[in-house]
């Protein structure tokens, strides 16, 4: 095995990881979040995995698409209270 090779199988097994931290994290988060917060949280989080879910779109396509469509989800959460 060659070391690129290496270096992926390593990125895919910290990815694995950090997802699984990333789930513990906001159940934790989730009983303090005001109920605005995880309406706006979930839209954006839905969108993104939409459009993961279209596996013909390059990376690149889907962050741009999940950037201008959550915009207006994380403007309305930077400007709440």
């Amino acid at each position: 095995m060659d070391t690129a090779e290496l270096i992926s199988q390593d990125l895919d097994k910290q990815i694995i990881a950090t997802h699984k931290r990333f789930q513990k994290v906001m159940q934790a988060r989730l009983p303090h979040m005001s109920l605005g917060t995880k309406e706006r949280y979930f839209a954006v989080l839905s969108i993104l995995v939409s459009k993961l879910g279209d596996s013909s779109k390059p990376l690149r396509e889907v962050l741009q698409d999940v950037l201008i469509e959550s915009a207006p989800y994380i403007a309305q959460e930077l400007s709440s209270q």
